[in-house]
């Protein structure tokens, strides 16, 4: 079941929950653009909700209610699941009743009434400015040859940290989704939602030195209107772009080791504190939820409160 819930072999599920799952999944792909590996792990919850009812004695769908529900997360959390996974369950669960209510397969949606476990959040590591400064002089250091993967690699890496995109977005791009006379490019986010991100002055002179002396010299018939290509001229994969982030970082001395997300959440986090609201920072990563970006604001409180302690004479 991939990330999913897991299932015991012997299990059959019976046929009426084999096919309706059949039929969310399908939902899920064509109607609502899920990602295939959202799906996968919805789905795989999904079989293993099902089967624990099934253990329960109920084999239709209109028997599922919220004691049901709540036995099926009690018992993962016996089993020591993670509390994000246990909201995670929950949610799909939810979201699946839900969808059986709307479409006339049950009555009454028993999902509607279930909690989520609250999950603990891990504030996200982030570079202070002087590392991140570092991290792209590193890489334009390295690139001062002129070499097509050089200026690649300080292309990307000046917009990972002056856009803050996601780093499937960020291999997403085409090269007219750059507008380069007003500095904003047009990111095709998570359910497909466009939003247009400003970027930087030094941003826009590495991608224009990408553009004009690295990308030609990297092109080959298929790379189509690819904006960033891997070094056999297609469109770069997201691995590439991640062991890039991780070896460049090696290069800054006491750099915490971040991925692509983790240039995310330095953006978001200098944006607040060069005092960008909390708004406008939501827009520009393209979150769904405040409360998202207000993670950011946490980490920025216990930056300023270690300085504070670190330098206040009555700390």
């Amino acid at each position: 079941m991939g990330d999913g819930e897991e299932v015991e072999e012997s299990s059959v599920l019976p046929e009426a929950f084999v096919r309706v799952l059949g039929e969310y999944e399908r939902h899920l792909v064509s109607e609502r653009d899920v990602s295939p590996h959202t799906v996968r792990s919805y789905v795989g919850d999904l079989a293993g909700m099902l089967d624990h009812a099934q253990r329960l004695g109920i084999t239709e769908l209109r028997d599922l209610d919220l004691r049901t529900l709540r036995s099926w997360l009690a018992n993962q959390q016996t089993r020591g699941r993670a509390r994000t996974t246990l909201a995670r369950r929950a949610t799909a669960a939810r979201v699946f009743t839900a969808w059986l209510t709307r479409t006339g397969r049950i009555d009454v949606d028993p999902g509607a009434s279930l909690g989520s476990p609250k999950a603990h959040r891990t504030l996200p590591a982030v570079l202070r400015a002087d590392e991140a400064r570092a991290l792209v002089e590193a890489a334009a250091a390295l690139a001062d040859d002129g070499s097509p993967l050089g200026l690649r690699d300080v292309a990307m890496l000046e917009l990972l940290y002056a856009t803050g995109v996601r780093v499937g977005e960020l291999v997403g791009l085409d090269v007219d989704d750059l507008d380069g006379e007003r500095q904003v490019v047009r990111v095709l986010g998570k359910g497909r939602k466009e939003r247009s991100v400003p970027y930087g002055h030094p941003a826009a002179r590495a991608v224009d030195r990408w553009l004009t002396a690295g990308r030609p010299r990297l092109a080959v018939e298929g790379a189509g209107a690819a904006l960033f290509l891997g070094a056999r001229g297609r469109r770069i994969d997201q691995r590439v772009v991640r062991d890039l982030v991780h070896r460049r970082l090696a290069d800054v001395p006491g750099a915490p080791d971040l991925g692509p997300h983790g240039l995310r959440h330095t953006a978001a986090t200098h944006l607040l504190e060069g005092g960008a609201d909390l708004r406008s920072v939501q827009e520009l990563l393209g979150h769904a939820s405040l409360a998202t970006t207000q993670l950011y604001t946490h980490v920025t409180t216990d930056r300023l409160r270690k300085a504070y302690q670190q330098a206040h004479p009555r700390a």
